[in-house]
């Protein structure tokens, strides 16, 4: 089966490694893989080093009928039997170049949970009938698309998964004494983007309430960039917190700034079902998560492996905080918790499976 996986922007963000998660365990093996892209990014480079051909195809818009052309061209030029797409860009491009090709099948996987305006829920009716399957990552991801007007019948939900033998091997942190921290303070990290939706504000804003409240030793540890940094990097200033709070810039070793955190922080105000989070639980690491999306399926009273907290509470996440930093039987359960939900729920085996039966049930039964 020759599958191309399509994506308008190639970054480097939760969904290219779902995709590039997809292609590394399926390509050679069960699938020949190919992927296609607009906007060139990390992802790009990451499936030419293991082998995969890619292409561009300029997408300017979701009825673009010159890409739909361009992608029905390269599929009957490689013979490919299934386009795979992540957004819905390039699942419309796609799915308008059926009309060209109608052999070729289309899946669709959804990673976010966003309703849709009244125009495009009719265009969702009308093009999803030419939607092979589609894949959401959440439960209530599942419920935003029904409401969007996609079909029921063809939506199955798939959690997105992490390989618990990279993030579980133990490794050594140099993080401590790369900046300075103490092996006796209590560390929390957060490593999302510094985005408008992943409510860093809110984050930093619980550290000046834990200040208030707690005299252990404690840092909270941001790693990543984007466009609110500086933003962020001045509130802090503000708070008076530059003594608490360390930021690193985008980091490669993330897995080494796991191994030397005690919890890990998911502040977000949307989420579906996060890749940061599940990688730190397959890592032994609780986890405090907003309750938004997708992130009940992950924290629950089944799984018992960390605790959600409204958003943009501020006194709420640092209570929660404060409970896990100050009760060391609490962290173990949690952690023992967080390596059991990984292996039974969120294996990354189990989701690569799930959706090559999806790719045989496309290609074959429809």
């Amino acid at each position: 089966m020759k599958v191309l996986y399509l994506l308008n922007h190639a970054g480097k963000a939760g969904t290219e490694r779902y995709v590039y998660s997809l292609i590394e365990k399926l390509n050679k093996k069960k699938i020949n893989a190919y992927f296609a892209y607009n906007e060139e990014g990390l992802l790009v480079e990451q499936v030419k080093e293991i082998g995969i051909e890619t292409f561009r195809i300029e997408m300017k818009h979701p009825l673009d009928i010159a890409a739909a052309w361009k992608l029905n061209k390269l599929c009957k030029q490689l013979g490919i039997d299934l386009i795979h797409t992540q957004y819905l860009r390039e699942n419309y491009i796609a799915l308008l170049s059926r009309f060209f090709n109608p052999k070729v099948k289309v899946m669709y996987t959804s990673h976010f949970i966003m309703a849709n305006n009244f125009v495009l829920r009719v265009f969702n009716r009308i093009l999803t009938r030419l939607e092979a399957n589609i894949i959401s990552v959440c439960n209530k991801g599942k419920q935003m698309l029904m409401s969007n007007g996609l079909d029921g019948k063809k939506i199955k939900v798939i959690f997105n998964g992490v390989d618990p033998n990279f993030w579980g091997d133990p490794i050594e942190s140099t993080m401590r004494k790369e900046f300075g921290i103490d092996e006796d303070a209590f560390v929390f990290l957060c490593g999302s983007r510094f985005a408008y939706d992943k409510g860093h504000k809110f984050l930093i804003q619980s550290v000046a309430e834990l200040k208030k409240t707690t005299d252990k030793k404690f840092k909270c540890v941001l790693a990543n960039d984007g466009p609110l940094l500086e933003e962020c990097k001045q509130l802090v200033k503000d708070l008076d917190l530059e003594g608490d709070i360390i930021f690193t810039g985008f980091r490669k070793d993330i897995k080494n700034l796991i191994a030397g955190s005690d919890l890990y922080i998911n502040s977000s105000e949307h989420e579906a079902l996060s890749f940061a989070i599940i990688e730190v639980l397959a890592s032994g690491l609780p986890v405090i998560a907003t309750d938004m999306g997708g992130n009940d399926d992950i924290i629950n009273a089944e799984t018992n492996c960390g605790i959600l907290v409204q958003y943009n509470d501020a006194k709420g996440l640092a209570a929660s905080i404060q409970k896990i930093m100050g009760n060391k039987e609490l962290q173990k359960n949690l952690r023992k918790n967080a390596l059991k939900a990984i292996q039974e729920r969120f294996n990354l085996d189990k989701m690569v499976e799930e959706t090559y039966n999806l790719y045989v049930d496309s290609v074959t039964n429809k």
